[in-house]
Parts: C-alpha cells; structure tokens; sequence
C-alpha cells in the first residue's frame, strides 16, 4: 500500500538537502491519497445540506437503495459508536440527526462500485427541510442577540487579557474598525482516503491528514471500536495549511468499509472540497492606541470576534492566540483585550496558516500606521521606538526570554534598495493589456511585522515520539526513523533525516511511512514539527548514541561520516562495531510546559516560542482600475537556527504568498450562510504571475530552550505579508482601506 520514503544521503544540519520527495513531484509520478487503489475497492459519496440551517424532517433512502451497483446507504442511525466528534470540543455530528447547522453539512453516505454511480445515489436520497433564519452576525451571536445554535450558548470561549493601567489617558488617541474575509487553505489536494476493514472487524485507513493519532481518537469512537483496532497510514498529502486537522471523509470512509465488508475510498470534488473542511475565521475587530506625542506607546484597548461557524473544531485556541498575540511585537504598558469566538451558521472554521495571528495583525499594524500619521512620524521608525526585544513582557505577563530582533528586522526591510521606478501595471507579467497604459497608476510602500507563538500553547501536553534504530545493511552503517508526525509538503522528513545525519555520522537515513503503529507525533500546525518531532529524533539519535558509546566503554568519542573518531585521533568503522548488533531506541520528548492564562486577567506563560517576520511591500495601483500588482516584497525573519536553508527560503516564499492572497483577492463569499463561489474559478489564489521578486534576509538569533536553537518558520510570514501589502495600497491611495481582501471597487469607490 505504501512504501518508506525514497533515502537521500546529500548534508546533516544546516545544509540545503535534498528532499527524497521533490523529484517524483516535479515528474508528476509521486503517490497523493487521491492516487490510493485497491482491488474491488467500492467508491464513497457525501449527501450534505443545501442549507445553512434547517430542521431535518425525514430522510428516505429507498430510492437510493435501488440504484444498480449501490452497496450501502448510511444515515446517522447506522452510526455504530457515538455520533459526535470534535477537535476540542465534540460538538459536531458524523452525521446530521435533527437539525442542520451549516450549507454542505454531510446527511447520508452511500458506496457504489463507480463514483458516477455513488453520486447518482445521493441525488436519490430525499430529505425533507423546515428550513430555519440562519444566524450569521458574530456580534449579535456572542452578546445574547441570536438563537443559540447549541445547548451551551454561541459563545465557544472568551479571552480576557488585562495588564497594567486600565484607565490610562495618551497625548495621541487613534481607534479603528477592521475587518477580515473567510480565506481558504486551497490545498490543491482535495481530501481523499482509502478505508480497508479486516476480517477481525478492525480497520485500516490510509489518508491525508495533519494529525494521524488525533484522527484515530476520534474515529475509533465514533465506531465504537478500541483504539488498537483503529490502524491510520499517512498518504500523500497535497497541501494542508491547517484544513487537514480536523475530520472529513475518515469516519464516513470507514463506516462504509465497515458495513459492506470492501474496502472503500472516497475522494472530494473541488467544490465539495470547498464545503468539506474548516477556512480561516473571518474577524472584526474594534482597536484603540494610545500614545505620547513622541510616539510610545501607552495602552492598547481591543475587542476582536472570530465568526467559527457551526461547530468548534480549534476556534478556542484561536482565541487565545488572537487575543495573545494581538497586540503586536510592541511594548505596551495598559493592555484591555477582549476576544470572543462564536457559533454562528456560517461554514465551520479552524485552524488556517497563522492561527488567529493573522486577522489581529491587519489590526494593530492597521493602527500603528495611523498612529505614525497622526504624528507625523515614519512608519517604521514608530515601530522601532516600540519594538519589543529579549527581557520584554507580553500581555500576558510573560517575558520573552529569547532573542526577539524586532528593531533589526523592521531595519532590514527598509533599508532594502526599493526597485526603480517607471514600471507600471503594463510592463508587468500577468499586467492588464490595453485597458489601460497606465495613466492612473501609482506607486506606494508599505511595512507591517508580526509576531507568532511556535508549538501548542495554553498548558496543553506537548510531545512528539520518535524511534532510531541504527544497524548495518550491505555492510555500511544505516539507520531507520520513525514517528507519526505528518509530512504534508512542508519537508519534514528531509529535516528528520538531517538531525539523523547529524547526531548519528550516517549518511544512508531512511523514514519509515507515517503511522500509528508509534506513538503519537501531534498535529503538523503551529510551526512545531521541527522543534518538537525533530527534538524526539534528535533525543532518540542521542539515545542511540549513549547505548552505543556505553558498549565501547568511552565518552571521548564521536561519530562522523560513518567513524567513530576519539578525541586522541583514533578511528573505528561503525559498521564494522555494530556487526550483527541492533540499537533502536524509542522517545516520547516535550518542550518546556506552558501556563493555561487565568481567565480574568489572561495572565500566565502562555507559549512556548515566539518568531518574528517583518515584510516591506511595494505595490503599483491603477487607481482609474482598481487594479492593484505586487511589485515587489522584502522579507526578514529571525529562524534561530536555519536547518534547511533552502527550504526556510521556500517556507518565507508560500507563507508571504497567502499573506498575499488575504491582502488583494482570497475570500470565500458568504451570502447569509451560503458559499457563493467554492471553485477554483471564482475563488482566486495568487498564481506564479501575481508572485513578484522577493528580497529576503534570514536572520539566525539562536534560542537557548529550542534543539539546535531553531525558531519555527512557516507562519510568521503568513502574519505581516498582508498588513504590509495593504499599507503599501494605503499609501498609493490615501484610502483608509479597513478590510481585506481588498478589491477594485474598494479603491475606485464603486462598491
């Protein structure tokens, strides 16, 4: 079904390697989950709701049954465990019972010996609505002014942050109202599985997802079987940024499996895939700075709803960090902060690259600029004077106990010669041809930074297992690792074969597939791979490392490009030391604990790790068109330690990206509840035409808790690619611009 990642033998830590998986993606020939076959497999299809809200009548699948080649049609009394599941909270049902709470709210199953077939069933099955008013208005849902769409109220969690001077008075006071759109993951993967059952009545699941063992709880019971009999293999993912972390086709794929006795696969259309998974919480937020006339800050007063849709999935996580994280990588001494995420009957929202960070960064970065204007003072040098370093307090109370270049960064990117002038929207690639020859077009800059906490936070357990086993095959000395955690295009097992390479003197490192065979990896989100499954591997090597140094009865020893190399200069051949010998050695590693914040005052140590990016954006805009072209993007960010440096590179590239998407044209378009455009035709993502140059500074500020002192890569850039790009528009215009994404209609003030 599956194989071990192909093995690469090209550089330990801090080297450019190779990924093993980079040549068969490029040809075309590597194995997606969409990809998965098995003999006399069957097909799966979803029935989902057509309505964001409604009461469910009756269901009638009889003429669903008679369809030719229909196998099973499932409802949710054929659901053989508990009908509920949940990211954080189980709220949500495998299967809709009474009541619908969103559009594309999955109904029925059915499995068909053709995916043609399977489709034609479900337009078989009837479902009579009462349909109900959706509620759709965050703030009405969080303060009491909406129907409660669950038992508990709509309110999922609220985050009180509050330090300092409540009642402080500034020389300078500016207030602003935000808001930002529901952005897409667009993986270009969609979700897609392969559920095979056994003849023990256990199941195996081959699928694309962020957390194997998260899946595996979850699934096993809503089956109503043990966890062992629960066996989940990672697939080939095609992109994830967060939409892969809660279920989708998993239990339904295996429920079929299960009932017909054949293996079962299922794979999502694009705009099924639209309505399948968690977007980015959509977010308006309320903020107030304050500030002396020499532009420092006083205090900051914030009010920010997260719309988290039907169910909860991670949305009291994303509270914590927007409410965190949402006052910016700035010394503040009076800090007020009140985040709520609600329910509402919009589509479910979750985890999404940046994690609550982004939407507060467009908001404060927002207010730093109108700040620095009041004042008349240069937009980065307000963020300079404000800057938080090492020793620096969130508002959170904690203290940032770790390199934070926050002043350097901001330098960087200004300092940065900015590209010549004369080009302009015509000149470009992906331009505007004849509609216009640039009469209206002018240019602007713009600059934000963002700060992202790295690793799961608030007090939650975690760890990363890892396995190591060193031997010899074909007379050279190899090793094997193994662990759960995901590898979902990010280049996680190049890195795992780096710190192997690194710790061990190996240079032949092969990773087994991704499995719940070991034990639990956690989820490939909040940039924490490197840092905490690469931790495990590199305790595991040392481990390994230890067994091995104890049977030679020395500590003066090291291992290098296959030797074993004392410190008087002697050499032995570690394959010829191993023999016949095995060591494998297995470890469940965690980072430093964090605090769970207390809920009145949300004081207490918070998070793990902070990372830093800055982003320097320049921007031509017709504004005759409102049409709007990236010229150009600085980026500089603090890494700790650059494991990959290529790939770091790749991960600032993709991240500002996205950034770039949220700040000119990805948004899900929501028309009291209802998706509007879910394909890939009307929901715009940034092609390699909107991509302009990028200009990027890596900087490596170590951190002293973090293995090899690396800083997590992949969100920061996310974070200040959008506030920077808007401000650059902002500057071009003189348009306030409260929203993102922003489109032509904002600028030429037809819409």
């Amino acid at each position: 079904m599956t194989s071990p990642v192909a093995v690469t033998t090209q550089g330990g830590i801090g080297a450019s390697a190779q990924r093993p998986d980079g040549a068969l993606k490029v040809r075309g020939e590597f194995a997606y989950a969409s990809d998965l076959w098995h003999e006399d497999m069957l097909w799966g299809a979803t029935l989902r709701s057509p309505h964001p809200h409604a009461r469910i009548v009756s269901i009638d699948i009889t003429g669903a049954l008679k369809v030719p080649g229909v196998y099973a049609v499932l409802t949710h009394d054929d659901v053989p465990g508990t009908n509920i599941y949940g990211l954080e909270h189980s709220d949500q049902p495998v299967l809709a019972v009474d009541v619908v709470r969103y559009e594309g709210e999955p109904v029925a199953v059915v499995a068909a010996d053709h995916p043609e077939t399977a489709r034609r069933a479900i337009k078989r099955i009837a479902v009579s609505y009462e349909v109900l008013p959706p509620v759709v208005n965050t703030e009405d849902a969080a303060h009491g002014r909406a129907p409660d769409l669950h038992p508990h109220g709509n309110v999922v969690r609220h985050v009180k942050i509050r330090r300092g001077p409540q009642d402080a008075t500034a020389d300078v006071v500016v207030t602003g109202e935000y808001e930002v759109g529901m952005q897409d993951q667009a993986f270009l993967g969609p979700e897609s599985g392969l559920a095979v059952p056994a003849p023990d009545g256990s199941i195996d699941l081959y699928v694309a997802t962020q957390w194997l063992h998260v899946d595996q709880r979850q699934i096993a019971v809503a089956l109503g079987l043990p966890l062992e009999n629960v066996r989940l293999t990672l697939s080939g993912v095609g992109g994830a940024f967060g939409g892969r972390e809660d279920l989708s086709m998993q239990v339904h794929a295996c429920m079929l499996a299960l009932h017909t006795g054949k293996p079962v696969k299922m794979v999502y259309n694009r705009e099924e895939s639209f309505y399948g998974h968690v977007h980015r919480h959509p977010a308006r937020m309320y903020y107030e700075h304050g500030a002396t006339r020499s532009g420092k800050l006083v205090y900051v007063k914030a009010r920010i709803y997260l719309d988290g849709g039907a169910y909860a999935s991670s949305t009291g996580a994303v509270v914590a960090n927007a409410a965190t994280l949402g006052l910016g990588p700035y010394d503040v001494p009076g800090v007020t902060v009140d985040c709520w995420g609600v329910y509402t009957n919009n589509p479910p929202c979750g985890a999404m690259r940046g994690f609550g960070a982004v939407q507060a960064a467009f908001a404060y970065e927002s207010q730093m600029d109108k700040l620095a204007l009041e004042l008349g003072i240069d937009p980065v040098e307000i963020r300079i004077r404000n800057a938080m370093s090492e020793g620096s307090i969130m508002p959170t109370g904690q203290v940032v106990d770790s390199p934070a270049p926050v002043a350097e960064l901001m330098t960087l990117v200004r300092d940065k010669l900015l590209p010549p002038q004369g080009s302009h929207l015509t000149d470009m690639p992906g331009g505007v041809s004849n509609t216009t020859h640039g009469e209206g077009v002018v240019r602007g800059v713009g600059y934000a930074i963002g700060i992202k906490n790295v690793c799961f936070s608030d007090s939650f357990d975690d760890f990363s297992t890892a396995r190591v086993r060193l031997s010899v095959v074909g007379g050279e000395a190899v090793a094997l690792v193994h662990t759960a955690a995901a590898e979902v295009g990010q280049g996680l097992v190049t890195v795992l074969q780096q710190i192997v390479r690194t710790e061990l003197g190996v240079e032949v490192v092969t990773v087994q597939p991704m499995d719940t065979s070991i034990g639990d990896g956690g989820s490939t989100s909040a940039s924490r791979q490197t840092y905490v499954t690469g931790g495990a591997v590199q305790a595991a090597c040392r481990a390994v490392q230890e067994k091995l140094f104890k049977r030679l009865g020395r500590d003066d020893i090291s291992l290098v490009g296959g030797k074993i190399i004392g410190e008087d200069g002697g050499m032995l051949d570690l394959a010829e030391v191993l023999g016949s010998d095995v060591i494998d050695e297995v470890v469940e590693w965690r980072h430093r604990p964090t605090e769970r914040i207390d809920p009145e005052t949300g004081q207490g140590n918070a998070h793990v790790q902070y990372a830093f990016a800055a982003h320097r954006a320049v921007v031509d805009v017709d504004t005759e068109l409102g049409l709007i072209k990236v010229v150009e993007l600085a980026c500089a960010q603090d890494v700790g330690k650059s494991i990959n440096p290529q790939a770091v590179l790749g991960q600032i590239q993709g991240g500002t990206a996205q950034g770039l998407g949220l700040a000119v044209m990805e948004e899900i378009q929501l028309q009291d509840g209802k998706i509007r455009n879910p394909s890939f035709t009307d929901y715009l993502i940034p092609t390699v035409l909107d991509m302009p140059p990028m200009v990027i500074d890596v900087l490596e500020r170590p951190d002293p808790h973090a293995p090899y002192g690396l800083r997590g890569v992949g969100e920061p850039p996310t974070i200040s690619a959008t506030p920077a790009i808007v401000a650059a528009i902002r500057a071009a215009t003189g348009l306030a611009l409260p929203r993102v994404p922003v489109r032509p209609e904002h600028i030429t003030g037809t819409g």
